[in-house]
């Protein structure tokens, strides 16, 4: 499985910010340490398909609160990168999408439900 590194994810982020929102990194998270739960996962075998990889990125994202601005998108575009990268072309409903991941960072969505998810929109 292809996966995201912190420079793609910083990437991302610097590509959601709309003009005048802040830039840059929060002093007190740490976006490595927010990755290193993904990294984890995977090496403990706690990771089964692309779409457990992607929840699992969405999660530590939006919940690490690694960016002073723009976390839940960074969030929403790293999951569908990792999707994408990994061969999945998802069609997002963003109503529903947002709604998904307005969830998932305010902790009332775990990673299982959200895998579930991604995997119910792909009918699979």
């Amino acid at each position: 499985m292809f996966t995201l590194t912190v420079e793609i994810v910083v990437a991302i982020h610097d590509e959601v910010l709309n003009p005048g929102e802040l830039p840059g990194r929060a002093r007190d998270k740490s976006l490595e340490g927010a990755l290193a739960r993904v990294d984890n996962r995977l090496a403990y075998g706690l990771v089964d398909d692309v779409f457990d990889l992607a929840a699992a990125y969405a999660v530590a994202i939006s919940q690490g609160h690694c960016f002073n601005d723009g976390n839940k998108r960074s969030a929403f575009r790293a999951m569908n990168a990792a999707l994408m990268l990994n061969g999945v072309v998802p069609e997002w409903n963003t109503e529903e999408v947002g709604q998904i991941v307005i969830r998932v960072a305010q902790g009332l969505m775990d990673e299982g439900a959200l895998a579930g998810w991604l995997r119910g929109m792909m009918n699979l």
